[in-house]
């Protein structure tokens, strides 16, 4: 099958012991979380003037979280919290975060666009919300998680969804994931003590990477990294709290 125009072909690693295991979606649709007026599109509407009221004002991201329902991606015990500005546990350590600051990521990362981004790299899928917002604001969204635990319950929430440009692998997100390079963008969930080499190695010229970090005052901060023709622009931004960026799979 001849690639579509702008894309190489999608290649598939060939050792699952040496590259992330990339998982087919499984067709069927699990059963939704129940919560009090969680299927009604004003409950959202309300989380997402609350997020521009923090000025969040990019349409693509607002559409996106207006669309996907914030519900399916946490726990049955926690499902009537789910449209509320906080982060929440979603198991083994991890959390989802808070909607507000997913949405200023996502805006920093499409900031000057109206068009949608290329390739997308996410790092650290967690529950799968961000990769499915992702996937209302790229053409190819790859996103790579370390925890198998997390992995599957990333693929069984987005089951539901149907996203047939996401691709979700099991693997270090460290190391990102070269056969899908070059990348328009790459958002990272978790913070590292500085953004790895890898992933600015892995991004295009003239794309953008969002990612916590720790800066120089010993601190994470949102850090966007622009890759021009001339070089690499860095830009800290405000302080955040994200889980800490590990290697390995788990």
């Amino acid at each position: 099958m001849k690639p579509r125009p702008g894309f190489p072909a999608r290649l598939v690693p060939p050792s699952p012991a040496a590259q992330p295991k990339v998982v087919p979606r499984a067709a069927a649709r699990p059963a939704t979380p129940t919560g009090v007026g969680m299927e009604s599109q004003a409950v959202r509407a309300a989380m997402v003037r609350k997020i521009q009221a923090q000025g969040v004002t990019h349409a693509g991201v607002l559409a996106a979280l207006q669309a996907v329902e914030r519900h399916r991606f946490v726990d049955t015990a926690l499902v009537n919290q789910a449209y509320e500005d906080t982060s929440l546990p979603i198991g083994l350590g991890q959390t989802i975060s808070k909607p507000g600051v997913v949405a200023r990521m996502l805006e920093l990362l499409c900031q000057g666009r109206s068009e949608k981004l290329g390739r997308v790299l996410e790092i650290g899928t967690g529950c799968g919300y961000q990769a499915a917002l992702l996937s209302h604001l790229a053409r190819e969204v790859y996103s790579i998680e370390r925890l198998k635990g997390l992995h599957e319950k990333s693929r069984e929430n987005l089951r539901w969804f149907r996203l047939s440009n996401l691709h979700l692998l099991l693997g270090d997100g460290m190391l990102g994931y070269p056969k899908g390079a070059p990348y328009a963008a790459i958002i990272a969930a978790a913070g590292g003590n500085d953004i790895p080499q890898a992933w600015i190695d892995q991004l295009a010229v003239g794309g953008r990477l969002v990612a916590p970090a720790v800066t120089s005052v010993g601190r994470q901060h949102l850090v966007v990294v622009d890759k021009t023709a001339t070089g690499i622009v860095r830009t800290e931004l405000e302080a955040v709290l994200f889980v800490p960026l590990k290697s390995g799979i788990a």
